[in-house]
């Protein structure tokens, strides 16, 4: 089963164990879901729907459920898990609203906090190792996925500041792309030009350790997604709908054990440079080739 969908279904059993107690604390008191939902003033059918996973409960809901039920000594375990809760699943749409530049500074203000960050990307060159041109397409796509009219240029700006990180002493990166990255038409041919060309000038930086999967590789571990791993705390996944902030310490050995192994599939320093340089030649015939092309024609 793939990595993202069982995580999708860890989220629902998280959400289910939630309601599950709440149902459990509401028959150890001896009341009906209409004797809690009339002593509460609440529509009855709030009641079910929280005990059926079909509306996630407010803190106040928490509150009021345990008081109700006599057992004010489960309120804060229960915040704690419907906090978590929702730490792990935060919905791009709701996020997009205030805008791609302020995700960017959420994500900064992350990258602040860790010492170690590694990275895996089987499809996009990661954020850090971005030039403003690709950038620019990436943010493109959120528009055209949700809608939202986005600030490009603050969103852009923002990101090319949480690169300085990359300069700062004691930090360090380790980032591992399949060479699949380095040829998605994901933006047009010049543009991947000067992004091929930055990955090989960020990869000389001793804080930075850049690993490419060769396309001939025979993966032990599939490349089913892409992750980040902050330091041995947090493992943040993206789906299209979402991005998942997994911090339970099985979740995070199991991410780790996949990124080592992915890593072990990985050229370095110079065998990756090569092949960074063999690309940026293989982008440059293209280019002149449809130049001559456009003039034939």
């Amino acid at each position: 089963m793939p990595r993202s969908t069982s995580t999708s279904s860890d989220l629902n059993d998280a959400r289910d164990a939630l309601a599950g107690r709440l149902r459990e604390l509401r028959r150890a008191a001896g009341l009906t879901g209409l004797q809690l939902a009339t002593s509460l003033s609440w529509q009855p059918s709030k009641v079910s729907k929280i005990e059926h996973s079909k509306q996630t409960p407010s803190d106040d809901d928490i509150r009021a459920w345990c008081r109700a039920a006599g057992a004010e000594q489960e309120i804060d375990g229960l915040l704690v898990a419907l906090h978590t809760l929702e730490t792990r699943h935060a919905e791009w749409q709701r996020q997009f609203r205030a805008g791609v530049a302020t995700v960017q500074t959420q994500t900064a203000r992350r990258e602040e906090s860790t010492e170690l960050l590694r990275i895996f990307e089987p499809t996009f060159v990661p954020g850090l190792l971005q030039t403003p041109e690709y950038a620019r397409y990436r943010f493109a796509e959120v528009t055209h996925k949700f809608g939202h009219r986005q600030d490009v240029d603050a969103a852009v700006a923002e990101r090319m500041r949480r690169q300085e990180i990359l300069y700062r002493p004691g930090k360090r990166f380790h980032m591992v792309v399949t060479e699949a990255v380095l040829h998605y038409a994901l933006c047009p041919l010049e543009v991947m030009l000067g992004q091929v060309d930055r990955m090989i000038s960020l990869s000389m930086l001793p804080s930075v350790r850049l690993g490419i999967i060769p396309f001939e590789t025979r993966y032990t571990i599939a490349p089913t997604h892409g992750f980040w791993i902050h330091d041995a705390d947090l493992v943040q996944v993206e789906t299209f709908s979402a991005g998942l902030n997994l911090a339970q310490p099985g979740e995070v050995e199991l991410y780790t054990k996949v990124f080592e192994s992915l890593a072990l599939d990985a050229d370095y320093d110079r065998k990756a440079r090569t092949l960074l340089t063999r690309t940026v030649e293989a982008i440059a015939n293209r280019l002149d080739t449809e130049g001559d092309e456009s003039e034939q024609s």
